[in-house]
């Protein structure tokens, strides 16, 4: 707490980074940490899409008047060198990352596992999972407590890494199991990391979010029956908004979660009480 006003600390000055930033999640916690003052690096595959998130991105620093920046790195988060450049680039001239939001992701394949695509499977699970992991190879040593300069020049304290996991990886949506068992992996993944790296200052931290209207969800947002399916199943029966999931990576990466770690956040209204969605819906 701070003696002037009785409030948390927040984030302002700490340095970021968020894969898959340029739309949807990544873009919406990208601007939250922005307005909040966070200096956030956002990388993905494609520049075009990267260049106009980041002007974006300047507009809400100004309006907000923070000292919030915003910067991009091209990088693909399966591939290890550009994984690395992206976290160098992202920890900045002082030599040290705060936040870490592994948020790219996705899936390759969907349907009955008898029928699944072999490459599509690895796909998916180099996206999510291995991405991931790469995301925090080479984020957690520039995030250790001593690592570089803390803000304003004190002692780094340490950093939040926080994995996009999904409901999917928590209970059974039908016919998305390659999705969801990548997803599951980088639960139990964080996990580990989070009892492994605890005592160099780095929580690790998941949010497992529900059925978000976001760009690559609007297949299922328009509406029909998965949509009912999802509505049907959650106490809290709406859709999730990048607002919902931006503010739940906001808390698990400042210092008001600062005694949380190896917690997997459900962010779904309340969808993981109940069964999970149909997806074979989608196939008549």
């Amino acid at each position: 707490m701070t003696e002037a006003t009785g409030t948390t600390a927040g984030i302002a000055g700490y340095t970021a980074l968020v894969t898959g930033g340029g739309s949807g999640i990544g873009l919406g916690t990208a601007t939250r940490l922005v307005r909040d003052g966070a200096h956030v690096t956002i990388c993905g595959r494609t520049e075009d899409k990267l260049v106009a998130a980041v002007a974006g991105l300047q507009q809400v620093a100004s309006e907000a008047d923070t000292a919030g920046s915003a910067m991009y790195v091209v990088a693909d988060v399966t591939v290890e060198e550009q994984v690395a450049a992206a976290v160098t680039e992202a920890a900045g001239p002082r030599g040290h990352l705060d936040i870490l939001f592994a948020n790219a992701g996705g899936s390759h394949t969907m349907g009955p596992i008898a029928e699944a695509d072999l490459e599509g499977v690895r796909a998916t699970v180099d996206l999510n999972m291995i991405g991931t992991f790469l995301c925090i190879k080479h984020g957690a040593p520039l995030m250790a407590a001593g690592t570089g300069e803390g803000v304003g020049g004190t002692p780094a304290p340490g950093g939040s890494i926080i994995g996009m996991s999904s409901g999917a990886g928590h209970f059974p949506h039908r016919y998305l199991w390659a999705y969801g068992s990548a997803k599951a992996g980088i639960d139990m993944m964080c996990k580990y990391a989070a009892e492994e790296l605890g005592h160099t200052g780095v929580r690790v931290n998941t949010v497992q979010p529900g059925i978000v209207d976001d760009e690559l969800m609007s297949f299922i947002t328009a509406g029909g029956p998965l949509l009912d399916d999802y509505l049907a199943e959650m106490p809290v029966s709406r859709l999730g908004t990048v607002e919902d999931i931006a503010a739940a990576v906001r808390f698990l990466a400042g210092p008001e979660s600062g005694w949380i770690t190896g917690e997997a956040l459900a962010v779904d209204g309340g969808h993981h009480l109940r069964r999970g969605a149909n997806y074979g819906l989608l196939f008549g």
